[in-house]
């Protein structure tokens, strides 16, 4: 990593965040794995999925880690940050995937990227 990131080494982005259920399926697979595979495809920079502990969502419905409440449909946040074109033009694939969630845009901007090797 560079010593001092400059404001001449940073880069504008967008980060996408995507508010989802855990129990939210496409077909058999849940929903988080198929966004996580179509950004890929995409060619998109990476994607990475936080599962939440606690939330409640557009029903209301508070949703709990509990151990009396092991089937629990737990919140779950897929981020994504790229360029705005890359994540712009993923859009539209994107919404026709999420039927029930929340779908949303910050502007953010790089300052530190590894460029390490790909991994297979």
């Amino acid at each position: 990593m560079p010593e001092n990131p400059t404001a001449e080494s940073e880069r504008p982005a967008l980060r996408l965040r995507v508010h989802i259920g855990e129990s939210d399926h496409t077909g058999h697979q849940p929903l988080y794995t198929a966004i996580v595979e179509a950004a890929r495809k995409a060619g998109l920079a990476g994607a990475t999925v936080f599962k939440g502990i606690e939330g409640y969502g557009a029903h209301s419905i508070v949703h709990a880690a509990r151990i009396v409440d092991l089937s629990a449909d737990l919140p779950i946040v897929v981020e994504i940050i790229d360029s705005a074109e890359a994540i712009r033009g993923f859009l539209p694939g994107l919404t026709a995937m999420v039927a029930d969630g929340l779908i949303t845009l910050e502007d953010v901007r790089i300052v530190y990227r590894s460029e390490g090797q790909p991994r297979s």
